[in-house]
């Protein structure tokens, strides 16, 4: 190794290049492709998201959230398993943290199913949970990379009771939906209709003009584990191309053919 202090030898192993300003572009690139690369080696092919609050716990006031969610989760991981497929089918992911996202991974592995976390890096409420399989554990810096793989392998979207981030993640999907940036539907279920009906008038929107009244079918209403369950069931019967992982590409509306 060279003495000179201004030899900073390969640039891919200099760390303080890496983690400055100019390497940004790097680190976006490694959030994309690394996650890629696990994804495919352990041959997840798509995803049932689960988005909701991390504040909410099995014993709080809102705790029947937490179980509904762990059982949904739980039935379809049973489910999933029982389809042919060389592929790991509809594998629940969920953000990674406590509140609802551990109660859908905890569900997954009480069924003995594989589950991802696709973790944030926060200073406060977001630490993985101990229920996310070991070797699909991710961590994200970036918020936007964070839901781009949601949306990536998503084929299906559950949404409990949540704030901020929940809203956030919603909308994004239901705009991607909306403008049909999507190859396929992702069906949208906004789990406790009497929460959701209160948080968000969708009707008022439709109403106003500022959405049409068809992008109302966009999304559906459950109050309860079975409900949900058939939903999802119905919405995914047909069967998608086998493919490892399967991505959700942005429909192009020019003529190249890229996605």
């Amino acid at each position: 190794m060279s003495n000179d202090p201004t030899d900073h030898g390969l640039a891919y192993e200099n760390q303080a290049f890496l983690s400055s300003e100019d390497g940004r572009a790097l680190r976006i690139i490694a959030e994309y492709l690394e996650p890629l690369q696990r994804l495919r080696r352990a041959r997840i092919h798509d995803t049932i998201v689960f988005f909701g609050s991390a504040r909410l716990s099995p014993d709080g006031p809102f705790g029947r959230y937490y179980r509904d969610a762990r059982e949904l989760a739980h039935r379809l991981t049973i489910w999933s398993k029982g389809l042919p497929s060389h592929a790991h089918r509809y594998v629940v992911c969920s953000g990674g943290g406590g509140g609802i996202m551990e109660a859908a991974n905890r569900g997954a592995s009480d069924a003995g199913g594989r589950t991802i976390g696709f973790n944030i890096s926060l200073p406060r409420e977001q630490r993985p949970n101990p229920y996310v399989t070991r070797d699909l554990s991710f961590e994200f810096h970036y918020f936007f990379m964070r839901k781009l793989w949601f949306a990536h392998l998503a084929r299906a979207l559950v949404v409990f009771p949540g704030g901020f981030g929940t809203l956030d993640e919603l909308m994004e999907i239901l705009t991607l939906a909306q403008t049909r940036k999507l190859e396929h539907s992702i069906p949208v279920i906004l789990y406790g209709s009497g929460y959701w009906k209160e948080i968000v008038n969708f009707e008022a929107l439709a109403s106003h003009g500022m959405i049409d009244a068809a992008d109302l079918r966009l999304f559906q209403y459950a109050d309860d584990p079975a409900q949900a369950f058939a939903q999802l069931q119905a919405a995914l019967e047909a069967p998608a191309e086998e493919r490892t992982p399967y991505f959700a590409h942005s429909r192009n509306h020019g003529s190249s053919g890229e996605p």
